[in-house]
């Protein structure tokens, strides 16, 4: 039973259950904000029509009172960008719709016909739009207990209220299969998207970002530097005497250090640094929030670590050309070519070295 409340595949690692909480909500809060508009409407409906059936000593206007503050949790899901914010929001729906049940329902004769509807109908129509494991339990909790005030007020008794437990005990159930059914399709579907968008975006032998893919991420981070004022260096790498290996032991042998070139830049980067292969054996490296003695540090790193890759005649070697951002407002074009040319210094220089421009 408790696997039923798992919607994620125990395996995903936590950055990717975030992520796809928040791909979640992003897909999902238009449907929220329907059903919630839906909820309004139809809480009005049947507010109107238990009036019109039959007596009550709650005033219509109080009865109709929750539909207010529906309206106003409708209208902010459509606005809302957080899985938390749609999460407590769909919570307070159900809070209200339970209030709005009991107001309906309380003080009428075989009060129980009241309660049933409600039951089954809130669990099982809110089951697909519940974005993690604690807002559905907390909404299946509440979806339990709401309309108890009414049952223990009312004048249900003992044969009346076992009936209703086991209709709650099947919406439950129900609204649990429902969700996990959903949930999983709608992470294969994540997963799959995600898988996608990284084939697109990737370079196929190395792994790393694609130019175009690299450019867009680097305007982002630079500008996302910018506004918190700090500073960024850029390092453009070519693998030394390249063309020599390729024409010497074959493209494979080429390919075979570009693939253990990715690794080695990988490992000397942080997760807000940015890695894209810009053609050929030539690589960008962003660093946001690095100064140029910081960076030409971090180069100095990957130099030495490369070293560590053999090639059939020898060591492989790295130029690198390291590029600090003069001012907030230089362009990443205007970095990116500074420190190419750079990178193309440390060449005539010799190879094997870092120049700054």
């Amino acid at each position: 039973m408790l696997a039923l409340f798992v919607s994620v595949p125990p395996g995903a690692d936590p950055n990717q259950r975030r992520e796809f909480t928040h791909y979640l909500a992003q897909r999902m809060r238009p449907v929220i904000h329907a059903l919630l508009l839906v909820a309004v409407f139809g809480y009005v409906a049947a507010a109107t029509a238990s009036a019109l059936a039959a007596a009550s000593t709650v005033p219509l206007w109080l009865r109709l009172a929750p539909a207010l503050p529906l309206l106003v949790v409708a209208a902010c899901a459509g606005r809302a960008r957080r899985p938390w914010q749609l999460s407590m929001l769909t919570l307070s729906c159900v809070v209200l719709l339970e209030i709005g049940s009991n107001l309906n329902g309380i003080d009428r004769l075989q009060g129980l016909p009241w309660v049933m509807p409600g039951t089954l109908l809130i669990p099982v129509a809110s089951a697909a739009i519940w974005l993690a494991r604690w807002d559905f339990i907390a909404g299946m909790v509440l979806c339990g207990l709401g309309p108890m005030p009414m049952l223990l007020l009312g004048d249900a008794d003992g044969a009346q209220v076992f009936p209703y437990l086991v209709y709650l005990v099947i919406a439950i159930v129900l609204a649990s299969v429902l969700r996990s059914f959903m949930a999983r399709m709608q992470f294969e579907h994540f997963r799959l998207e995600r898988q996608l968008r990284e084939q697109a975006s990737t370079d196929g032998l190395t792994g790393l970002l694609l130019r175009n893919r690299f450019l867009e991420l680097a305007r982002l981070a630079l500008d996302e530097a910018r506004r918190q004022q700090k500073p960024a260096c850029m390092l453009y790498l070519d693998a030394d005497r390249f063309k020599q290996l390729n024409d010497d032991h074959g493209h494979a042998a080429g390919d075979a250090a570009l693939v253990a070139l990715a690794p080695a830049l990988r490992a000397q980067t942080r997760p807000g640094d940015l890695i894209g292969r810009i053609g050929g054996e030539e690589f960008g490296l962003l660093l946001p929030g690095l100064d140029l003695a910081q960076a030409n540090q971090r180069a100095e790193r990957l130099r030495v670590a490369v070293h560590e890759i053999q090639r059939p005649d020898g060591p492989l070697t790295v130029s690198i050309g390291v590029a600090a951002r003069r001012a907030p407002e230089e362009p990443l074009e205007s970095l990116l070519a500074r420190a190419d040319k750079a990178m193309r210094q440390a060449k005539a220089d010799g190879r094997d070295r870092i120049v700054c421009a």
